[in-house]
């Protein structure tokens, strides 16, 4: 019972976890219209980088090699996946972006039966159908011209995966605030490191950088909200629940951007995206309470026979 109860509080805070993703579409929207998007990538990943040390800093005095390998691995791939998706947008639509990109929850768990050779349970496999459908629904994206941006971002959705798979690894039977940090900060460094990378490979030509208010304001929520609070979440929390069930919930990611976008920049969703949402949400209810769905079935066959 302990053990389900902490499955239900870790799910609810990656819920919480995918409400802020879903805010930061708008606010880097409005941050492109004053700097580029590389700087604006590197500006938030350092300041979450510099909150980081001031408050737990003092443990990566205890770090050891296998902490460094796992935060190397778990940095690069969150780097490389938001490199690879943020110039795969340039170059194709956001409805295929966002579908692409949905699709993490088709292929964790593949991977997590790669890393675990475990099978995936009946419900949690219900759950992604469902999801995928609704994913389908809500983003309608066109494939007919498919092109080296689809390319990038399928990549990119394979980093996803393997890095929400490759956190339960790491994090799996381990606790402590020590833990914790020593890994957030370490994702936090290599992932800037290639952030800046990409930015002399490809925009030190096109350099835009102008300090508003509204970039500021931006920076501050992408920064310190969506990178800084949600990434010490994820890491803490996600071991108490699956890779798999965490990609389902991290699905809805695009219909909590476009529940943001109706209320802060008046854009509208049809019917066609309500309803692909509604089936996503059925599809982590189905994950969730299929379990709970089981036993009743059960009583009911009992009490027919």
């Amino acid at each position: 019972m302990r053990k389900n109860l902490k499955s239900w509080k870790a799910e609810s805070a990656l819920f919480f976890v995918t409400i802020i993703w879903g805010a930061t579409f708008l606010f880097t929207k409005l941050a492109l219209a004053d700097v580029s998007p590389s700087l604006f990538l590197i500006s938030r990943l350092t300041l979450a980088l510099v909150i980081s040390l001031l408050f737990f800093g003092k443990y990566l005095l205890k770090i050891n090699k296998m902490i460094l390998y796992q935060g190397f691995v778990l940095g690069s791939l969150f780097g490389i996946g938001f490199v690879l998706q943020t110039y795969g947008l340039k170059l194709t639509s956001v409805s295929k972006t966002a579908f692409i990109t949905g699709i993490t929850v088709a292929i964790t768990p593949f991977v997590y039966y790669l890393l675990y050779r475990k099978p995936i349970g009946l419900w949690s496999k219900i759950g992604v159908i469902i999801a995928i459908v609704g994913l389908i629904i809500f983003t309608n994206p066109d494939f007919d011209n498919i092109n080296i941006g689809d390319v990038l971002n399928l990549t990119s959705t394979f980093m996803w995966a393997f890095y929400v798979t490759f956190i339960d690894k790491f994090t799996k039977g381990k606790s402590g605030i020590a833990i914790t940090s020593q890994l957030v900060i370490l994702q936090f460094f290599f992932c800037t490191l290639i952030f800046i990378l990409a930015f002399f490979l490809f925009d030190f030509s096109t350099i835009k950088f102008n300090i508003s208010s509204t970039f500021l304001i931006a920076l501050a929520f992408n920064g310190i909200m969506a990178s800084f609070v949600v990434t010490f979440i994820q890491t803490a929390i996600q071991r108490y629940t699956s890779p798999v069930k965490a990609a389902l919930i991290f699905s809805l990611e695009p219909v909590f951007a476009g529940v943001f976008a109706i209320i802060f920049m008046n854009e509208y969703l049809s019917f066609r995206e309500y309803l692909g949402g509604a089936i996503l949400f059925l599809g982590v209810l189905t994950s969730e309470l299929g379990v709970l769905i089981k036993p009743f079935l059960s009583k009911v066959k009992i009490l027919n026979s």
